[in-house]
């Protein structure tokens, strides 16, 4: 074989690996689920369209559940993770801070959710929060600790927060007003767009340990 057919075979075969199609489920609360908005113009389809804009044939289930904690996410996992799923994008706590759940209850449910993917050979791509001040600095540093804590455990992706593309977990909310829904804690449509951008990559990544 010639030099230039070998290099249209690699070509060929680099084309064929990455149009390899993915399935991608986003388990999560409100923020994965769209809350607030036409169903186009939530976290999952956005973030599909932009995996398909950058060439990724990709598929992402929306399993977020508004209002839903890590325990709920837990006791969806396992039909969540259907045969045909490769990669699980998480998304969860913002509910258990709401609630004041004790943190160590919210890392043992979030360590059950990546021993499920873990036991279905599932990648996964975990995604933190950090808690606010007003609990005191100790749940804060328990709080905080435990995305990554879990993520270096697991060897999964991680990516420290859902508002990357709004300037990540030290961005004052106050700032965020034309990308936020009136109620300032949901983003707007635009606000969806910036936070596409942000996980994107993290999630291209996850795409490709999935294959």
């Amino acid at each position: 074989m010639s030099k230039a057919m070998g290099a249209i075979v690699l070509v060929f075969c680099a084309s064929v690996a990455w149009s390899e199609e993915v399935t991608i489920a986003a388990l999560g609360d409100s923020l994965t689920q769209g809350y607030g908005l036409p169903a186009e113009q939530g976290f999952v389809p956005q973030l599909e369209q932009w995996l398909q804009d950058q060439g990724r044939d990709a598929t992402v289930i929306n399993a977020g559940v508004s209002g839903d904690t890590t325990a709920g996410g837990l006791s969806r996992v396992d039909w969540t993770l259907s045969p045909d799923v490769d990669a699980l994008i998480v998304t969860l706590g913002g509910n258990d801070l709401l609630r004041g759940i004790d943190p160590e209850v919210s890392r043992g449910n979030l360590d059950g959710i990546l021993n499920a993917a873990s036991g279905a050979g599932v990648e996964v791509l975990l995604v933190g929060m950090q808690a606010p001040g007003n609990y005191g600095p100790e749940y804060k540093a328990a709080f905080d600790s435990m995305y990554p804590d879990l993520a270096e455990g697991y060897g999964t992706l991680y990516a420290e927060s859902f508002f990357e593309g709004l300037g990540g977990a030290g961005t004052d909310p106050a700032t965020l007003g034309d990308f936020m829904q009136a109620d300032g804690i949901h983003p707007n449509a635009s606000g969806v767009a910036l936070i596409v951008e942000g996980l994107g990559p993290f999630v291209l990544d996850l795409a490709r340990k999935a294959e």
